[in-house]
């Protein structure tokens, strides 16, 4: 069986209170920063940023540029002022940190063990630090040799999403290619793991000593293996038919667009690299064009009018007829995203009623909003999974040759 962990850290593979650990990480940089930036200024600007960071829901800003916006103009210091001193505590001062900290019991053997089974794992930890302090944390855990073997590490340079918006978690399945096979989370904090995960349609493992009182599928760490052969995880696959899960899709897909197709190489962005299947530049073409000339005139249209009629559109051939191939996926991918925006700007505003909403369509017949939004989201989804393999072919290549 294919299974698909997201693996939260702290507290679940890394024993790390942030009742402990955040008021020394607080300690250490303040003290590092000292003869530039004051202690108290230091504190208040670095919660007001971090708090900005966890509450953005723009798929076109990383959380790092959000951090960057709110920080260093606060503090009345520019980023290349304080960028030395800042990659000198991460790299020398933030290791220090580990005698907060201390391998959790069971995490390296459940990791061996997933890893024989072929799991593909992901690590799901709040992405509110650079990279280099989370690597930090995941050796830490006594994990430093497994880093590889992780399909996706988070982080506040490349995500957009943090917990607990729902979108965080598919922004992560979408970065390692929407695969067709059951996902979990895995995580302590009900607020933060469980209970969003949930929303975005991911089934969950609460890893709690406690006695489970929320009705929730955990136990401790140890457990989790013996808990997923006692059940028939092949049946729990990803479930897209609720609103936030839907929602959760349709924000993942402009940002986690932008990091898959910097995987490729400039002049791979055109290339068919197999037959009958579309190039990079043609996949974007057609995510723009449906977007602006299919999905929001639907949208806007059902919202409107009172069961209105749905036509069906051709748009596969689009391709060929204007030449997408010839075409600048860069610049798609552009209005592809502002698009995409507008579209996800409407339907957050939409009243819980209205997704129900009853339309006709042309192909489908009698349907409603929360149905036809699905078939978006399906729709990015399968796209998604071209582009992860157009990414793959093109490594091959580059391998090969």
């Amino acid at each position: 069986m294919k299974l698909t962990l997201l693996l939260d850290l702290d507290d679940t593979l890394l024993q790390n209170s942030m009742d402990k650990f955040l008021p020394g990480y607080f300690k250490a940089l303040s003290q590092h920063l000292f003869k530039t930036v004051p202690q108290d200024q230091l504190v208040q600007h670095l919660m007001h940023a971090t708090k900005m960071m966890s509450s953005n829901n723009r798929p076109d800003i990383t959380l790092k540029e959000i951090f960057d916006k709110s920080f260093y103009p606060a503090l009345g210091y520019s980023e290349e002022l304080l960028h030395d001193q800042v990659e000198d505590f991460y790299d020398n001062v933030f290791p220090q940190l580990q005698d907060l900290a201390q391998p959790m019991p069971g995490a390296q053997n459940l990791i061996h063990e997933t890893l024989n089974r072929g799991y593909d794992l992901i690590i799901a930890t709040n992405p509110l630090f650079p990279l280099r302090a989370i690597l930090h944390r995941i050796s830490w855990a006594g994990l430093s040799e497994q880093i590889n073997a992780f399909q996706m590490i988070p982080s506040y340079e490349t995500m957009h999403y943090a917990k607990p918006n729902p979108a965080y978690f598919a922004e992560l399945l979408a970065r390692t290619g929407w695969q067709d096979q059951p996902a979990m989370m895995v995580g302590n904090d009900l607020q933060l793991d469980i209970h969003p995960a949930q929303k975005s349609g991911i089934l969950t493992y609460w890893v709690t000593k406690e006695n489970n009182q929320d009705n929730q599928a955990g136990g401790e760490l140890d457990q989790l293996i013996s808990w997923i052969d006692q059940n028939d995880l092949e049946k729990n696959q990803i479930d897209f038919s609720t609103p936030e899960a839907i929602l959760a899709v349709l924000k993942s897909t402009p940002a986690a667009l932008p990091f898959l197709c910097a995987q490729l190489n400039s002049t791979d962005w055109n290339t068919r690299f197999q037959t009958n299947e579309w190039s990079q530049a043609e996949i974007l073409c057609h995510f723009r064009d449906v977007e602006i000339e299919v999905n929001l005139p639907r949208i806007k249209k059902s919202i409107e009018e009172e069961n209105p009629f749905i036509a069906g559109i051709e748009t596969d051939q689009w391709a060929e007829q204007r030449q997408y191939i010839k075409q600048s996926g860069q610049s798609a991918l552009k209005s592809f995203i502002q698009a995409r925006i507008e579209l996800i700007s409407k339907l957050e505003n939409l009243p819980k009623d209205d997704w129900v909403h009853q339309i006709r369509h042309a192909i489908f017949g009698p349907t409603t909003i929360l149905e036809l939004v699905g078939f978006m989201a399906a729709h990015d989804r399968i796209h998604i999974q071209q582009i992860y393999k157009n990414q793959s072919y093109s490594t091959d290549i580059k391998k090969a040759s």
